[in-house]
């Protein structure tokens, strides 16, 4: 095993599959070896050259549509969006091509496409550079979503998407990439559709994402003494592993969801309500979801701040589901 950073470890997949399959390349803004502002593909291309590490002017419907047609035609390409927030200037390219056309043609097509980008707050950049908007991905049916919180989760589920035959949404955070975790030298893949419990607990469930799953176990250590919690992490939320997470409710009788997105509207309220409808007669209290205030991201630090859950807020989360 080794230690490795969270960047380190997309860069890693992404090289690695690139080596494993010519039909990989890359596409996007500010991709060239100095890997823009997070790094993800600083060297690929000096090493694999300007015919698969494609640069782009800031123009995310046609590189994205350019992207689904490259797929459409047998490649796999890989498409960087930088800051989630700017996915709504290639909707249509997402939701109505990326989505829908392998249904379309009855099967006849694949969309072999990964799309990597950043979301989340706490880099004070405000309300255009700051929203996780992993519910809106998840409702189109069709696309896969996949939300690692680790580097070995990261890794791991890169290699599977760029191996899966349809479209994949790959959302990173920005507070994540220079965080480290131990993983392995030999290749692995951590599948899409598998969940894993990241601290065993007795009392409560606590179903975190992306970089609330860091936040959720220092809550749970905070509240070792007095409340066992359970920390579940999806890593993907098409396909959801329902089951782990019910099993892990029936056990302990009691839901929390952790999100960053804001509370109203989020994917939250979708684990709630299947983990309902699963694990009815189990539930000791009213699951709830705690997530970002329903405000645009302010700039201020301090009002940032306030707006984002945090290891106090859930604290006191889990306390009032556990009374």
């Amino acid at each position: 095993m080794r230690n490795v950073t969270f960047v380190r470890a997309l860069n890693e997949a992404l090289a690695e599959e690139m080596e494993r399959d010519d039909s990989v390349f890359l596409i996007g803004e500010d991709i060239a070896d100095g890997g823009g502002v997070f790094g993800v593909t600083a060297g690929m291309l000096s090493r694999f050259g300007k015919e698969r590490v494609r640069q782009t002017p800031l123009s995310e419907a046609a590189f994205v549509g350019l992207a689904v047609g490259a797929a459409m035609a047998g490649l796999r390409p890989v498409a960087e969006i930088m800051y989630v927030d700017f996915v709504t200037v290639c909707m249509d390219q997402i939701i109505n091509q990326a989505a829908k056309l392998r249904y379309m043609s009855g099967g006849q097509l694949t969309i072999p496409l990964v799309i990597r980008t950043q979301q989340g707050g706490g880099t004070c950049e405000a309300a255009q550079h700051s929203q996780n908007l992993e519910a809106v991905f998840a409702h189109v049916p069709g696309l896969k979503v996949a939300i690692p919180a680790t580097p070995y989760d990261a890794k791991g589920l890169l290699k599977s998407a760029l191996r899966d035959d349809n479209p994949v949404i790959f959302l990173e955070h920005k507070l994540l990439y220079e965080t480290k975790g131990e993983m392995p030298r030999e290749e692995y893949l951590v599948p899409l559709g598998q969940a894993e419990v990241k601290r065993e607990g007795a009392d409560i469930t606590v179903v975190a994402t992306s970089l609330m799953v860091h936040e959720a176990l220092t809550a749970a250590e905070a509240l070792a003494e007095e409340i066992s919690v359970e920390v579940v992490d999806p890593r993907t939320l098409v396909p959801l592993d329902l089951e782990c997470i019910a099993d892990s409710v029936r056990k302990t009788g009691r839901l929390l969801v952790v999100q960053e997105a804001c509370t109203s509207g989020g994917f939250g309220s979708e684990i709630v309500r299947r983990v309902t409808e699963e694990c009815f007669d189990s539930l000791k209290a009213a699951p709830k979801v705690h997530g970002s205030a329903d405000v645009p991201m302010p700039f201020s630090p301090p009002l940032e701040q306030a707006v984002l859950p945090r290891e106090e807020t859930i604290i006191a989360a889990i306390r009032s589901v556990a009374a």
